[in-house]
């Protein structure tokens, strides 16, 4: 069997806001293709871009494993692949002309090849896989080995036959998660990961999957891997690879990727109680939804297994957005899953987006009402991103013709026409970070001055910060008056 040699398109030094966090991840995703892969008896390397600084790095692994296949996966579980961002494509574009110059049959999987599959076969890749990839590139690597140049009987496929773009028919998705191998982290260097969170954190924090799909339908989200069927693993499966992640990697903290965790009824109970009889003790973070998260017997739960913080898709104060998002929750959700989640020492961070159709001024200064009002531990502002597959794009396409993705995560350009003009957006992304970190610092001031001598020299900063934050916010104020009105 010949070989195949992994990689994917997602570089951490490339996008300078990511790497600036020092929270580097695996690619999950990819690693899990290669586990399957090897499962079924082929050949498998890992070539990982995320630490590396170009995409060239990779030409020592092609001439040392001289690989028959270059697989490009992407890793599905990383939101920042379902972004497309332009720099990554373009790294991807990189990585298929090496693999050609090297004599492979060059395989893409990933969220942007899916929605420009003109483009990366124009760039020199053989075949695209469509949805979730791992029984796919199973199928066709074995085909392929055969001999067998008829690949229409492989659902999730796109080729190009004769210069003609061809598409089988779309994959089922696997409904079993338990009967997948673990992520293949030996074929990572892990010395890399540890050292990096250790000497930034103080501790080491590694990405887990417990579920893939989201049933849920907000109009602006993409699913373009894994669909909106939501399936599980059990408790016990994830249970296993977090004893496996904590004993032979140190691992004591975990990002559980999932676009939400434990949406099936009894989930998260009966995983407490795996992880309280098994005497496994790890801190974690999550993305729920505030509708999950009115049940207090669910959060004590939660905080039994050992949840650090819960990050909340918020999206906006306004009742009027959330409805128009197709978002299912409402303001008054978001208040009380907050209040809930603080009561029990949960630490809540919460997502908003800016920008999205028919937000007004009134609308935004709902939004920044509930962040006062909320003082969460952390957020996360982004504007509407319009991608293929969803309702949103569709209705804002005609408007992206300058610009259709962002080329890096710090971006946050507004490529639609909306309320106002683009600029607005950025300058109001900073405005409101400025007037939480002084609702914040003000909150801390009320504290010092109510027990002067119990605060330590943190909270001292942390007070005094408001005298910085304070002409900050002003001077953002009439720029941004300025700003509504400019063409």
């Amino acid at each position: 069997m010949s070989k195949v040699l992994f990689t994917h398109s997602y570089f951490y030094k490339f996008d300078t806001k990511q790497w600036d966090t020092k929270q580097p991840y695996p690619p999950l995703g990819t690693l899990y293709a290669a586990s399957f892969l090897r499962y079924k008896g082929i050949s498998v390397s890992l070539f990982d871009t995320n630490l590396t600084d170009s995409v060239a790095d990779i030409i020592p692994s092609l001439e040392r494993e001289k690989p028959e296949y270059l697989v490009i996966y992407d890793d599905g579980f990383n939101y920042l692949t379902k972004m497309c961002l332009t720099k990554m494509r373009e790294a991807a574009f990189e990585l298929c002309a090496l693999g050609k110059d090297h004599n492979c049959i060059v395989i893409v999987s990933g969220s942007d090849s899916m929605d420009h599959y003109e483009n990366y076969l124009d760039h020199l890749a053989d075949f695209i896989i469509t949805g979730e990839g791992e029984i796919t590139l199973n199928e066709l690597i074995h085909t392929l080995e055969s001999g067998v140049s008829n690949f229409d009987s492989i659902d999730g496929l796109i080729f190009r036959r004769n210069g003609i773009t061809t598409r089988t028919k779309k994959r089922e998705i696997l409904q079993n998660l338990d009967l997948l191998p673990f992520p293949a982290l030996d074929l990572v260097d892990i010395e890399k990961y540890i050292s990096i969170w250790v000497s930034q954190h103080g501790y080491f924090s590694l990405n887990v999957a417990t579920t893939r799909g989201c049933p849920f339908k907000c109009n602006w989200c993409a699913k373009p891997i894994y669909g909106t069927r939501y399936n599980s693993r059990t408790p016990t499966n994830v249970a296993d690879e977090l004893q496996i992640l904590i004993n032979q990697f140190g691992a004591s903290h975990f990002w559980f990727c999932d676009d939400i965790f434990g949406l099936k009824p009894g989930w998260i109970m009966e995983f407490r109680d795996i992880v309280k009889q098994r005497g496994l003790k790890f801190r974690f973070k999550i993305q729920s939804r505030v509708d999950l998260l009115l049940n207090e017997n669910t959060i004590d739960a939660l905080y039994e297994s050992g949840v650090d913080t819960v990050w909340i898709g918020a999206e906006s104060g306004s009742q009027k957005i959330l409805d128009a998002m197709d978002k299912g929750t409402s303001v008054e959700q978001i208040y009380k899953a907050t209040r809930i989640l603080k009561k029990k020492n949960i630490r809540v961070a919460l997502f908003i987006q800016l920008g999205y159709l028919g937000e007004t001024n009134e609308d935004i200064n709902k939004t920044i009402a509930m962040i006062k009002d909320l003082l969460p531990d952390d957020i996360g502002i982004s504007v509407s991103y319009p991608l293929p597959g969803t309702r949103f794009y569709e209705i804002v396409k005609n408007d992206l013709t300058v610009k259709t993705n962002w080329s890096d995560s710090d971006d946050l350009a507004m490529m639609f026409r909306s309320t106002f003009p683009p600029q607005y957006y950025k300058l109001l992304h900073r405005h409101i970070h400025n007037i939480y970190r002084l609702a914040k610092s003000l909150k801390v001031w009320k504290i010092f001055l109510t027990e002067p001598f119990k605060q330590n020299l943190s909270t001292l900063k942390t007070a005094m910060s408001a005298f910085y934050y304070m002409p900050r916010i002003f001077l953002g104020s009439i720029r941004l008056w300025i700003t509504r009105f400019e063409l």
